[in-house]
This record gives structure tokens, sequence and C-alpha cells, in this order.
């Protein structure tokens, strides 16, 4: 009988260690079992909203990456790094509920997401709710983990913030996009990663290494998302193609488009005549993906993606040679081959 799937395997991450992977399962699985337990309330809805976004499926790329990070520790099976999976993942799903209602959005992961199904005040309290139940397992961990929590939650919101206040005056777009994307993606992969080797007993240095992973293939993971958003079909990226551009959210590919159009070319002066209409028509969406993937600016943007899984994969090369290096290596490859 073949092993129950991982999460992560939709995106192609594979094992090349049959033990690895075997501890990894175990590990999920526990991980999986104490999410449940801990979204669990006497009230009946309030358990129903808070697992609503959580059991519609998601990759677990976040409690992936802090069983790999423990690894690196001599004790990567305690509890402590389950219990600091369950935290990292919490808040991700946390932030997803906020994140809907900011965006008005209808479905998340193919169902509708907890503030269509109820209302935003459901959304919203089971968001916070969520955030409680991540604050009242890291207490468990000790101080210095409640501080590095703190800290990730102070990112993550003010990321959300400068993206709900848009580019300032004399500001670079791009710029600021990236800036975006560290705060409310990399921070929380990044103290995925440190989580998982401080509370498996890694070595400080360790520990910093795989933090400085975690932030450079989260933003990697983010970008590569942007492209595929243009580039994929829909049974690969997991939403419709063009789902960012309809929906005006700016993304790599065309914030670099943005910055070197030049008007007097017919096509660039087209493209930014549609970025600028509404693309709720799917004739004009389809033309806008059409001039998108042919334009220098989307290569230039899977390059930038490359570049970055490759200074994230330079990272490793402070971590002792092991199974469980190789399998952050091929997570490496993943996000620089999924954009392509």
């Amino acid at each position: 009988m073949s092993p129950t799937p991982l999460p992560a395997e939709s995106l192609g991450f594979a094992f090349a260690d049959e033990a690895l992977e075997a501890r990894v399962r175990a590990g999920l699985q526990s991980v999986e079992q104490v999410l449940r337990e801990s979204t669990q309330s006497e009230a009946p809805f309030v358990t129903a909203a808070a697992q609503h976004v959580m059991v519609a499926g998601g990759k677990r790329f976040r409690p992936l990456l802090v069983l790999l990070a423990a690894e690196f520790g001599p004790e990567p099976a305690s509890d402590d790094v389950v219990k600091a999976a369950v935290v990292v993942e919490l808040t991700h799903v946390a932030t997803l509920h906020h994140d809907d209602v900011m965006d008005e959005a209808a479905l998340r992961r193919g169902s509708a997401t907890a503030n269509a199904a109820w209302d935003n005040s459901v959304a919203i309290l089971s968001g916070d709710w969520l955030f409680a139940r991540a604050s009242d397992l890291v207490a468990d961990l000790g101080p210095e983990a409640v501080r590095i929590q703190a800290r990730t939650f102070g990112r993550l919101v003010e990321g959300q913030i400068r993206e709900t206040l848009g580019v300032g005056e004399g500001q670079d777009p791009l710029a600021h996009y990236l800036s975006v994307v560290s705060d409310k993606t990399g921070s929380l992969i990044a103290t995925s990663a440190l989580f998982g080797a401080r509370y498996a007993g890694a070595p400080d240095e360790v520990q910093e290494s795989l933090r400085a992973f975690g932030e450079e293939i989260g933003v990697a993971f983010q970008l590569a998302d942007d492209i595929l958003d243009i580039a994929s079909a829909s049974d690969q990226s997991g939403k419709t193609p063009g789902t960012d551009l309809r929906e005006g959210v700016p993304t790599l590919p065309v914030l670099i488009f943005r910055a070197q159009a030049d008007p007097s070319r017919p096509d660039d002066a087209r493209l930014l005549e549609l970025l600028d209409s509404d693309l709720s028509d799917d004739a004009r969406l389809t033309e806008t993906l059409e001039l998108l993937r042919a334009h220098p600016a989307f290569r230039q943007a899977e390059d930038d993606v490359r570049r970055r899984a490759t200074d994230a994969r330079k990272l490793l090369s402070a971590l002792p040679e092991g199974p469980a290096r190789q399998a952050l290596d091929s997570l490496c490859d993943l996000v620089a081959t999924r954009s392509v």
C-alpha cells in the first residue's frame, strides 16, 4: 500500500531518503492531529468557523519546513517541534481568514471563504481566535519563542498595512512590493525554519542559517506563485490563470513590466492600456496574459525567482551534509522550476 500523500506533494515535492520521509510523514500526522485538537472549542460554531479554511486543504509548507529544519538537531521528533509546527500553521491560517476579508475573496482552495460562508465579522473573529490558540501553544515553548512569534506577527501586520496603504509618493513600486512579500510571506517561513532547528536543539549558527534560508526561499516561493498566475494552467497553480490580474493585485512580472514599459511601442502601449482597464472580460484578460507572457519582463521575473532560489541554496552550504540538507536543496529546485 502506498503511503498517504503529503500535502506538499501537490507541489511536486518528493523525498530521496526513505528514512527521512518516514520521519517527516509521522511528524506531519502528529501536526495534523494537534491542529485539529487545538482548534476545538466548547462552542461548536467557533470550531466550525476556525477550522473552515484549515480543513479545506493546504500544502502545510510551513510545518514541513519546521520538520525538515528539526533534522539538524539531536531531537527532531520532540513534542516541542510538533508544537512549533502547529503554531506556525495556526498563524498562517489565521492570516488567511483576515486576508480574505480584506480582499473580499469568495473562494479559498476551491471552497467558500469564512467571510463568504458567514460574514466578515465571523471571519475576523475566527482569525483572532486562531491567533489566540497559537499564542497559547507558543507560551509552552518558553519566553524566547513568545518573543520570536511576537516579532514575526509584527512583521506580518506591518506587511499587510503597507500593502493596504499602497505605494507612497516617490517610492519605488517594485521595492515596496518586495518588502511586503518579505514581511507577509518570508517572515513566517523564516520563523518556521528557525523554530524547527531551535526546538530540536540545533546549534545557534545552524538556527541562523536555517532562518535566513527560510526567509529567502519564502520570498522566492511567493514570487514563483506570481509567475504561475500568468503562466500556468489552473490545474498547476490551483487557481484560474490571471486571477491576480483580474483583481488588480500587483505582482512581480507586472511591476517589472511597468518599470520598463515604453508607450511608444505598440505592444507596450496596448498592455498598459489593458492593465489599467477592467479585466473582468475574458477576452481582454486572455489578451493581457498573452502579451505579458511574450514580454521580456516575464523572462526577467523568472530569472529573479531562479536567482533567489540559488541564493537560498547557497545558505545551505553552512549546514551539515545529509538527507535533510538534500531535501532542502530539492525545495530550491522545486521553487526554481515550478515558476517556468
